[in-house]
């Protein structure tokens, strides 16, 4: 099953939303939006530093995944909504070994 991590940044309309209601769970809204395509938050942090928000997410694939960035991004509170998909580096080079076996390169 693959897994997700998933990164933002809150926009000042969600930010004047926390000042307004600061003890909103946003673990539970985030929770919830991934249950909604079918997924489980592991877990959501907010965070210091380039982003305000990671939160790791699997039982879904990436379509429920953007589906959740196309969602939030609409609402006009979350931009830069990013989405990494853990991989396995060592099935990769496996396939990248297969492939360069059967490529000749051009000249």
């Amino acid at each position: 099953m693959a897994k997700y991590y998933v990164m933002g940044n809150y926009t000042g309309q969600a930010f004047k939303g926390f000042i307004g209601d600061p003890k909103q769970d946003r673990a539970a809204a985030a929770t919830a939006l991934s249950q909604a395509v079918g997924g489980k938050m592991e877990s959501f942090s907010i965070t210091r530093g380039t982003y305000d928000f990671v939160g790791v997410v699997s039982g879904t694939g990436f379509d429920g995944v953007a589906a959740v960035k196309l969602a939030v991004e609409a609402t006009g509170s979350i931009k830069n909504f990013t989405i990494l998909e853990e991989m396995d580096m060592n099935k990769t080079a496996e396939m990248a070994a297969k492939a360069l076996a059967s490529y000749k390169p051009a000249g």
